[in-house]
C-alpha cells in the first residue's frame, strides 16, 4: 500500500506504517525542526507545505501516486491540557478533511486526542468526509493496549471508499492487547530507577510515578521537581532528593521510538515533537488492520472471480 503522511512531525505515524509493510512515498509539514528530524530517519522526501492553503495543497499532493493518506492534524485546541477553545488549529483539522475530499485517495486515517470526537469542528469534518463517499470506522483506543506503555488516548477516524460505517472495528479490537503494558514491562531494568516525576498540569493531581504502572501521557513539556512540588496524596512515595523527571530519549521510547531513531535539535523543539507524535506501535495496530481488511477484501473478490 502506497501512503501519505500529511501534519507527518517527527515520522511516528509515517514508522508504524513503514513497519507494517506500508510504502511511504512522500511526507508532508510545516515545522523546520521536525522536517529536519524527519529527514534523517527516512529514506523518502519530506516537503515543507502550508497545509491550511488547501488548493495548493491539492495541488502538490495530487502529483504523488498513493493508495492511502494518514495523518494528525495539529489538535492543541482540544488538548486536556489546553483551554479548550476551537481555534485556528481546530480549523486545521478541517483542511485535512478537505484536502482528502479533493484528492480521495481509497483509505485514509486521521489521528487526533479524544476529545475532538464532539467537538462541532469534527462535525463538520465528517460531514465532508461522508459527502466524499468515505465509510467511516470511528473508534477512541488507548494507546496502552497496543504495547506502548502509557495511557494515552486518541480518537482514530479510518475512512474507505463505499465501505459502511464501522467497518474496520473489530479488525482493531482484535488487534488490542487484553491489558495495558507497564514502563518496566516496556524498559526492564533499563532506567535504573523504580519512579519518576512527571510535571502535573497543575497541582491537584500527582507528580509522581511508579515503573510498575503505565506511564501517564506523554505531552510536550518536560520539566524537573520544581522546589515548591511538596507532593500529593496519591503519589507512590514522597518527593526525595534523586527523584527524576525522564530524560527527553527515555520519553521518545514511552512513544515507542526505538532507540536507534536520530534526534537532533533544541531540548524545546525535541520535547514537543515528541509529545505531539503517534506512538509507533500503536499506528502499528491500525496499519496491521488496515492492510488486513484490504487482504481479505482481495481475497473475497478473488474467490468470487474464480466461482462466476
Amino acid at each position: 500500500m502506497r501512503v501519505v503522511d500529511l501534519f507527518a512531525g517527527c515520522g511516528g505515524l509515517s514508522l508504524g506504517f513503514q513497519n507494517s509493510g506500508c510504502r511511504i512515498i512522500a511526507a508532508y509539514d510545516f515545522w523546520d525542526s521536525s522536517i529536519e528530524v524527519y529527514k534523517k530517519n527516512f529514506h523518502h522526501p519530506i516537503f515543507k507545505l502550508d497545509l491550511s492553503d488547501v488548493d495548493d495543497a491539492i495541488s502538490k499532493i495530487g502529483k504523488q501516486d498513493f493508495d492511502a493518506i494518514i495523518g494528525g492534524p495539529p489538535c492543541q485546541d482540544f488538548s486536556h491540557a489546553g483551554k479548550r477553545v476551537e481555534g485556528e488549529r481546530a480549523d486545521l483539522t478541517l483542511c485535512f478533511a478537505e484536502i482528502i475530499s479533493g484528492l480521495k485517495p481509497k483509505w485514509f486515517l486521521m489521528e487526533n486526542v479524544d476529545r475532538i470526537k464532539g467537538s462541532f469542528v469534527y462535525s463538520r469534518a465528517r460531514e465532508i468526509f461522508k459527502k466524499a463517499n468515505y465509510g467511516l470506522t470511528e473508534k477512541i483506543v488507548n494507546a496502552g493496549f497496543c504495547g506502548v506503555p502509557q495511557t494515552r488516548k486518541r480518537f482514530i477516524c479510518i475512512g474507505l471508499q463505499e465501505a459502511s460505517d464501522g467497518f474496520l472495528e473489530e479488525c482493531i479490537i482484535n488487534r488490542l492487547q487484553g491489558s495495558q503494558i507497564t514502563v518496566r514491562q516496556y524498559f526492564g531494568n533499563e532506567l535504573g530507577i523504580e519512579y519518576y516525576y512527571r510535571h502535573p498540569r497543575n497541582y491537584n493531581r500527582r507528580g509522581i510515578f511508579s515503573i510498575d504502572e503505565p506511564a501517564p501521557t506523554v505531552r510536550g513539556v518536560n520539566r524537573p521537581v520544581p522546589k515548591g512540588y511538596k507532593g500529593h496524596p496519591r503519589d507512590p512515595i514522597p518527593v526525595k532528593s534523586n527523584l527524576r523527571a525522564l530524560t527527553t530519549l527515555e520519553r521518545a521510547r514511552l512513544q515507542t521510538f526505538p532507540s536507534s531513531f536520530v534526534w537532533e535539535g533544541s531540548k524545546t523543539d525535541l520535547e514537543q515533537m515528541i509529545g505531539n507524535a503517534v506512538p509507533v506501535k500503536l499506528s502499528e495496530v491500525l496499519a496491521d488492520a488496515i492492510l488486513h481488511y484490504e487482504n481479505d477484501s482481495k481475497d473475497s473478490r478473488l474467490k468470487l472471480s474464480e466461482s462466476a
